[in-house]
């Protein structure tokens, strides 16, 4: 079995048990799995949707919390992507969490602690400090970074140590994940479903070219 669609339970027990693995990253776009678009316009009760949910063009960015290349995406593509085509209401943009470790998985329990309201903020305050908050072998010490983000986007520990208890939570997430690896072949962060079709990371420019194509103009 593929060690990147573990069943979630299994997943679960791998993260507890201080499962740690990266995947390679490439430049180079892969349209290597294609899935029908009117599937891709779904928007998930676990997503967390920006932009236009009427658009014509629906990109999902799968990534981890504790890639570095995702990081370097969200501060630098990102930004432009979000500038260019998501305020513009031009395009739907999904982020999906892909969990390659505990740290990650507690990340993203923390980024959604807040609801809606305040997850594209913690998603923006977690890269932006991944290398301090992810930075220790210690699991404690990771917990104790997590819950400090958490106090700086205005939740109390009592809240951010309930989000990251919620087991139920994380077997939801963990399954999440475990679908949209099978159903579009993610096998490393970040990745990228435009319409159906599996990129992977690359300069903005590249990402607008796509776009522009894809939305006609």
């Amino acid at each position: 079995m593929n060690k990147f669609v573990l069943p979630a339970i299994a997943v679960v027990a791998a993260l507890g048990a201080g499962g740690w693995w990266y995947t390679s990253q490439t430049s180079t776009p892969a349209a290597s799995a294609s899935v029908a678009t009117t599937e891709m316009r779904e928007i998930h009760a676990l997503d967390m949707p920006l932009g236009n949910p009427d658009a014509s063009v629906v990109m999902v960015e799968y990534s981890s919390f504790t890639c570095p290349h995702c990081a370097t995406f969200n501060q630098g593509a990102f930004q432009q992507i979000k500038e260019n085509f998501i305020d513009t209401d031009r395009i739907l943009y999904l982020k999906r969490e892909v969990y390659f470790d505990r740290y990650g998985l507690w990340a993203a329990m923390v980024a959604r602690c807040g609801g809606e309201s305040r997850y594209h903020g913690m998603t923006e305050l977690i890269y932006d400090t991944q290398s301090t908050w992810a930075g220790s072998n210690d699991p404690a010490d990771v917990a104790n970074n997590l819950r400090r983000l958490g106090r700086q986007a205005g939740m109390s520990d009592d809240q951010v140590n309930a989000c990251l208890e919620d087991a139920d939570k994380a077997l939801e997430l963990t399954e999440f994940y475990q679908a949209n690896a099978e159903t579009y072949g993610i096998r490393s962060t970040p990745s990228f479903v435009i319409n159906g079709e599996l990129y992977s990371n690359m300069p903005y420019a590249e990402f607008e070219r796509i776009l522009n194509e894809k939305l006609g103009s």
